[in-house]
């Protein structure tokens, strides 16, 4: 079976549809299943998107990503700045 790769905002509704489904007297495994989630996934997408609103979670991932870039950034500007400084102190 394929893994299917769910965006942010399906992730928020599955999330809202199970526990509706909980509060309706569901068990939070039985509302899993009507949903076609793992437990474990429910509880991996609780810890990270846990009383997220859509907007908030879009703007969660943008910065996400946008973190990411700016460690490379640094990364590759420490990376030459150390190959300048041994340049620099004639170790070549």
């Amino acid at each position: 079976m394929s893994r299917k790769r769910l965006t942010a905002e399906q992730i928020i509704s599955k999330m809202r549809a199970i526990e509706v489904l909980s509060s309706q007297g569901q068990t939070i495994a039985a509302a899993c299943r009507q949903e076609e989630t793992t437990l474990q996934t429910f509880y991996r997408w609780r810890k990270e998107y846990g009383g997220l609103q859509v907007d908030q979670a879009k703007r969660f991932k943008e910065m996400e990503k946008e973190n990411l870039r700016l460690k490379k950034l640094v990364a590759d500007l420490s990376l030459d700045n150390a190959i300048l400084r041994e340049a620099a102190s004639g170790n070549c």
